[in-house]
């Protein structure tokens, strides 16, 4: 698995939710320093993709998750962030662009667990064009996608990300089937926190 690039996007405006989400605490450090911890125990290395004035992001998760694991991480910044996160999308796929295939998730999904991301990464490096986990029939986060989306990818415009993508090629979506709803759960407004707790 150590060709496929993992790429979590955490470039977003937090809009809906009135303040820098990725900062509100969560088990005690902010929500993007939670929702990476996974991620670092699965890979070496992590690109993270940030708006470009990202520096009181990056403090915070280094100081959360201390100096040798955010030495691990890849800050890459989105400078059409605005845009849609296709933009984000773009800018994680071009740095990578020889991977064999990228995962790609969100720093507002602090629930993901680990052996979900192994197993769609498993999935790329064996073969499938296209995967991502399901929750009673929804599909969740990380989505898996091979090298030859290249193209598709860095084609993409708008906020609607890679959907356009996984809705057109739906019949080679390899499905992995989950019991935890963790891989749907994202945080968009303050009330969401509740349901942590």
């Amino acid at each position: 698995m150590h060709t496929i690039a993992p790429i979590v996007l955490a470039a977003g405006s937090s809009s809906r939710f009135g303040s820098d989400k990725l900062l509100h605490l969560v088990d005690g450090m902010p929500l993007a320093a939670r929702s990476l911890l996974p991620w670092l125990q699965v890979f070496e290395q992590v690109t993270v993709i940030t708006r470009a004035d990202s520096g009181q992001l990056q403090n915070a998760v280094t100081q959360a998750l201390g100096m040798e694991r955010a030495a691990r991480i890849h800050w890459q910044p989105c400078a059409d962030a605005d845009s849609g996160m296709s933009a984000s999308l773009i800018a994680g796929v071009s740095r990578h662009r020889d991977a064999s295939g990228w995962l790609i998730g969100l720093a507002d999904m602090p629930m993901v667990p680990g052996e979900i991301i192994i197993a769609v990464a498993t999935a790329i490096d064996a073969g499938a064009p296209l995967t991502a986990p399901f929750f009673h029939e929804k599909r969740g986060h990380p989505v898996g996608f091979s090298a030859c989306y290249l193209d598709d990818l860095l084609a993409l415009d708008g906020d609607a990300g890679a959907r356009k993508i996984l809705e057109r090629d739906v019949e080679k979506l390899q499905r992995i089937a989950t019991d935890n709803p963790g891989i749907l759960f994202d945080i968009d407004r303050p009330e969401d926190f509740q349901q942590l707790s």
